[in-house]
């Protein structure tokens, strides 16, 4: 914490501030006295202000001193993307050549390493063509690294921007590089980073059997910890899976470099888009709660620059807002491609502080006067439980809803609360 000191000379006369010079002149002038200018003078107090301005909050990348002795002499395999970036704006990557860091391969999750892929898209192994690295591919059939796409890797660096919520797939692959680096002995680094939606814990609890790639543990829709933390909970929780049913439990060798100057109740807005349809810090923040949309017949806007801002469908009430989705960059295909679509546009509206559920009752009970089909089979896996939607199918309210969350996150914040590292 840095600690500016300044002095505020305050004149207290009856004819204030903004007049001073010119009382002090006709004093002067009347009385030919200057000991009546030291009267006045005498008559300033001063004061001794303190204004705390906090240290900007550094991410586990650009608290380097605490990983780069680990990696010296070591050959070292990484997974990041576009987010892995220091304050500075120097890619991971980049920094670690020239640190003389012995770098052997890159591990892309979905969107690729450099981002640019759609949600869902086939990324294939390939080279880095800025520094000729090979690049290893975690997504479609290899969520997880083979032990020969490991082999020669000595310690491994993961580095990605999580955004706080279960079904954002950067956890998932956490959880496969862990389980990976723990069959193989690889000790694991992870560079930690602000979670942007901060503490907020909120949502139904995944059911077992509805585990998937956007659902992989028995947490709520919003976790509220940074993807360091969530490390540790797949570590301390025993959630990762040996490859063979005779092998036991095993645990990654983990190590944590930790963000500094960093609470939970910060702002924190992200260097760079997490992925090509979060663009800006409130498509983050709205992301949770308009991305169980994606398993309905309702837009969230891709195909437009409004991504996770906005929703609508051609079966949805004209209330003087539409728009029509067409392929762009991270949306080749965007549903309702071509067609108006009408909704709301929630680009101003103030930050959520939860999972709103009211944007999707709301279309839920517009779309049914028109007997279209509203839900489809991916809303299970992105609520993590058939109740949700049978609930909303039921009529039930936004506040019984909620009511029957409370003892599953109240367990999860208890069971949270031991792999917490920021207050």
């Amino acid at each position: 914490m840095m600690i500016y000191r300044f002095s505020i000379r305050r004149i207290n006369t009856i004819v204030g501030v903004k007049n001073t010079f010119l009382f002090l002149f006709l004093t002067m002038i009347s009385c030919g006295n200057c000991k009546k200018t030291e009267e006045i003078s005498n008559q300033t107090s001063v004061e001794t202000k303190e204004i705390k301005i906090s240290e900007p909050i550094k991410t586990g990348a650009d608290n380097s001193q605490a990983y780069l002795p680990i990696l010296k002499d070591k050959k070292v395999g990484i997974v990041t993307n576009q987010t892995g970036i220091l304050s500075n704006k120097t890619h991971l990557v980049d920094f670690l050549i020239e640190k003389k860091i012995n770098l052997q391969k890159i591990y892309a999750p979905e969107h690729g390493f450099r981002g640019t892929a759609d949600a869902g898209e086939l990324i294939k192994d390939g080279k880095d063509t800025k520094t000729g690295l090979p690049i290893v591919s975690l997504y479609g059939n290899n969520k997880k690294p083979k032990p020969e796409q490991l082999a020669g890797i000595d310690v491994m660096i993961f580095d990605l921007q999580d955004v706080g919520a279960r079904f954002y797939t950067y956890i998932s692959s956490l959880h496969y590089v862990m389980e990976a680096c723990a069959e193989n002995n690889i000790p694991l680094i992870v560079l930690d980073r602000p979670n942007p939606n901060g503490g907020i814990v909120d949502g139904p609890i995944l059911e077992k059997e509805h585990t998937s790639f956007v659902g992989m543990h028995q947490i709520p829709i919003l976790h509220g910890m940074t993807i360091g933390e969530y490390a540790k909970m797949i570590n301390g929780e025993k959630w990762l899976n040996p490859s063979t049913s005779s092998e036991q439990v095993k645990q990654c060798k983990l190590e944590i470099i930790t963000c500094l100057n960093y609470n939970r109740n910060m702002q924190y807005d992200l260097l760079a888009k997490p992925s090509p349809n979060l663009p800006n810090s409130q498509a983050i923040n709205l992301y949770a709660s308009l991305c169980l949309f994606e398993g309905t017949n309702i837009s969230v806007g891709r195909g437009t620059e409004m991504q996770f801002q906005i929703y609508g469908s051609p079966y949805l009430k004209n209330t003087g807002f539409s728009f029509t989705p067409k392929p762009n960059f991270g949306a080749k295909d965007p549903v309702w491609n071509g067609k108006e679509c009408f909704g709301e546009d929630l680009t101003k509206i103030e930050k959520v502080n939860r999972l709103e559920l009211k944007w999707l009752i709301k279309a839920y009970k517009e779309n049914s006067e028109t007997k279209n089909p509203f839900f489809n089979d991916f809303f299970i896996k992105l609520a993590g439980t058939k109740k949700l939607q049978q609930q909303i199918e039921s009529g039930v309210s936004e506040t019984e809803i909620r009511k029957s969350w409370e003892k599953g996150l109240e367990d999860f914040k208890t069971m949270r609360e031991k792999y917490l590292i920021y207050k």
